[in-house]
């Protein structure tokens, strides 16, 4: 009796192995014909766009890039600002331009003391450490731009151009 139980138990492992290699086998098998169907273009997964650019043609869909038209940039006064006590610095440096639509050159040009005053009131508010963080500058760019597009309007300003930005 004790034979029969160890013949039968053989074979349950033998047969619970043929399930698991057949699956393994199967799932190779549709991983390659999948890759095969993507890539070939059977199933379209990817943008044509993308397909080109790896292929190095010039897809159809791509368009010529918006031409930038009349810009004008208007430059602002150098503005200094005085850090707390806790910082590494004592002042902050920072001179920007303006990229303005040409037909609203002279708008923007005659409300920079306006701009100026907003962003001496966000620069002044800062804590040291937003302005010495490693990426901090980005934050501060667009923070600072949506300042100026409130007191200008969104279509006036386009976008701010930070030339200085330093630490002493």
């Amino acid at each position: 009796m004790a034979e029969a139980i160890k013949d039968t138990g053989s074979e349950d492992v033998k047969s619970s192995k043929t399930p698991l290699f057949l699956g393994l086998v199967l799932a190779l098998a549709g991983a390659g014909g999948g890759y095969l169907a993507v890539s070939s273009g059977l199933i379209p997964f990817g943008s044509t766009a993308d397909q080109a650019a790896a292929d190095g043609i010039a897809s159809s869909n791509n368009t010529a890039p918006e031409p930038i038209g009349d810009v004008v940039f208007v430059p602002m006064p150098q503005i200094v600002v005085s850090l707390g006590p806790n910082a590494r610095a004592t002042h902050l440096r920072f001179t920007a331009q303006l990229e303005v639509p040409e037909p609203h050159a002279s708008e923007v040009t005659k409300i920079i003391p306006r701009i100026v005053d907003v962003l001496n009131d966000y620069l002044r508010a800062l804590d040291s450490s937003d302005v010495e963080a490693q990426g901090a500058l980005f934050g501060l760019r667009s923070q600072m731009l949506r300042r100026i597009q409130i007191v200008t309007g969104e279509s006036r300003v386009k976008d701010l151009l930070v030339m200085e930005f330093v630490l002493n």
